[in-house]
């Protein structure tokens, strides 16, 4: 199968499901009115609370959605069930189920103060409920800080050419923010010179990488002699100092005014992800490499059966709840008008539905998949995802290089796949520190009066995330965040669905997905829970996350079944 026919009908259903599907959510659904103002307005407090321009706030929604989940989760799942049912699950799923959900949820925000899905729940499904999904959404939100600040850390360590380009945007964020928001520069103007400065930062981090660490000699030959040696701490003792150092930036971010920078941040960061989903497909119509991956490997894998383990495996890409705190958190408290967040929410996911099936292809026919090249090959999938050292991001790097080839060369197209992924780590460890913080005012602010301020909510949350990066305890329990994130998915679906039967409002758009995805979540848990107790080495630990996740599922499924059935019948009887 021709890889470029495949891409064509790919974009050409995603772009009529935008300008389609999406159309007719918003007008169906939501009915966005311009003449209501928005909690930016409402509520601005040029800290949280500041209206941004579409296309700043879509720079800062797609990069905080983004990143490395819609490339690792196509790679593993074309592993493990093959090209076809991972593409159609991705173009599917991405319109009909992570779309609605992400548009929903920021626009229910929106008419809600701009409070979070968790919060909104309390009002739509009960105080106990709202309050055991306020809980397990912190939880998970420490989970993420923690995963991302150990990924930023291995970067850091691993290639120091990042450095300067990481912590350089930091600044050159600032100043950017300062003049399109206070100096009112255009921001087109500010765009070009904040890009060209960009490109300057990736030069000096390639002529100059820093590190705290004692480089070995083949890292010293790889990166030349123009390392900038500031210590040489012993591994363990850099990586704690780059645990702490991430930890302080995701403080320092997530208190500071949005517009100062959130926002410009999440732009300028969202133009490197744009230039290399650009090159990604033009290499690939170019090319047009043969698909040669399996279509289908069968019905079950290493990973489990294909259902439900392909809804968990493809989150972002296809829907991921994750997103859901984005657009209930950041997005909706930055939204200029209610008409923005369809080009905003609905196209950031359907734009990310295009990330994964780049992801896809790139693997499935950038990479051989046997008979092509010799074993070992840097260009065949088995180098990359052979078992005990599987390494999705450097398949998919491999994949991109192969597309880009002709006009970035091998090994520039590689560097900038991994650039693509890399560039969103520190993305979303700041929102989710921010995120994170939201849910500790709103849960506990109201009864613990100090929680409530942002510097002390904050703290609390960094302090928390902290512990488990440093000691890695993370890794006991981050297996269960696929099953985990889908819950919140599934759960801020429902929590949407009752609000549309108040405002009656059609209601199976968002009530069939919620369904699916919540008997596929219970599934998924389900399933792992007995691989855990049935191993040759039991995880007890992990088994009873996974049956303490089916009850809260359980629990808050029912509650939110009875909510809607006692307003179906609330409406009947007032149609009556």
């Amino acid at each position: 199968m021709n890889s470029a026919l495949i891409a064509s009908i790919g974009i050409g259903w995603l772009l009529l499901a935008y300008f389609v599907y999406g159309r007719f959510i918003e007008r169906r659904l939501m009915r966005p009115d311009d003449s209501r103002k928005t909690p930016a307005h409402r509520l601005r407090d040029g800290v949280d609370f500041y209206p941004a321009r579409p296309l700043v706030l879509f720079g800062h929604h797609f990069a905080s959605i983004a990143g490395a989940g819609p490339i690792l989760g196509p790679v593993i799942a074309v592993a493990a069930f093959g090209y076809g049912f991972s593409m159609l699950w991705i173009l599917v799923g991405v319109v009909f189920v992570g779309a609605v959900h992400d548009y929903t949820t920021a626009m229910l925000s929106v008419r809600n103060d701009g409070k979070s899905i968790p919060d909104i729940a309390g009002k739509m499904v009960g105080s106990p409920a709202r309050l055991l999904f306020q809980i397990f959404v912190w939880i998970t939100l420490v989970f993420v800080i923690a995963v991302f600040a150990i990924a930023a850390k291995k970067t850091l360590m691993g290639d120091p050419r990042v450095v300067i380009p990481a912590f350089g945007l930091i600044p050159l964020a600032m100043v950017f923010g300062w003049l399109t928001n206070r100096l009112r520069m255009p921001l087109w103007i500010a765009t070009v010179i904040a890009l060209g400065l960009l490109c300057g930062l990736f030069y000096g981090g390639m002529s100059a990488p820093v590190t705290i660490h004692q480089l070995t000699g083949d890292q010293l030959e790889k990166f030349g002699s123009g390392v900038i040696q500031i210590a040489a701490f012993p591994e363990e003792t850099a990586s704690q100092i780059w645990i702490g150092v991430l930890m302080i930036y995701g403080l320092v971010a997530a208190v500071l005014p949005v517009w100062l920078l959130l926002q410009p941040r999440d732009y300028i960061g969202y133009w490197i992800l744009a230039f290399g989903m650009v090159a990604g497909f033009v290499g690939l119509f170019v090319t047009h490499h043969t698909i040669s991956a399996p279509f289908f490997t069968g019905v079950v894998s290493s990973k489990g059966p294909i259902w439900p383990m392909l809804f968990i495996m493809i989150a972002c890409g296809a829907v991921s709840g994750f997103h859901s705190l984005v657009s209930s958190g950041t997005t909706s408290k930055q939204l200029d008008r209610e008409s923005h967040a369809k080009p905003v929410a609905f196209g950031g996911m359907i734009t990310e539905g295009a990330l994964a099936l780049l992801a896809l292809l790139a693997v499935s026919a950038g990479l051989s998949w046997g008979g092509g090249e010799a074993e070992g090959s840097a260009r065949t999938f088995q180098a990359f995802m052979h078992a005990g050292a599987a390494d999705p991001i450097g398949a998919f790097a491999a994949g991109f290089g192969a597309f880009t080839e002709p006009f970035l060369g091998a090994s520039i197209g590689v560097l900038v796949g991994v650039t693509m992924i890399n560039a969103f780590v520190l993305t979303t460890l700041d929102t989710s520190v921010r995120l994170a913080r939201f849910i500790t005012v709103e849960t506990a602010g109201p009864y613990v009066k100090p929680l409530a301020n942002r510097y002390l909510s904050t703290l609390v949350v960094v302090l928390a995330a902290y512990a488990l990066a440093a000691t890695g305890s993370v890794w006991s329990l981050w297996k269960m965040f696929g099953a985990s994130n889908q819950l919140v998915a599934a759960l801020a679906m429902l929590v949407v669905t009752i609000y549309l039967l108040k405002k009656k409002r059609p209601t199976v758009f968002t009530l069939a997905p919620a369904i699916f995805m919540l008997v596929t979540t219970c599934g998924a848990l389900i399933w792992q829970g007995y691989g855990y107790l049935t191993a040759e080495e039991p995880n007890y630990t992990l088994a009873v996350a996974s049956l303490v996740l089916l009850a809260l599922a359980i629990f808050v499924g029912i509650n939110g079944f009875l909510s809607l059935a006692r307003n179906r019948s609330s409406a009947a009887a007032d149609h009556s």
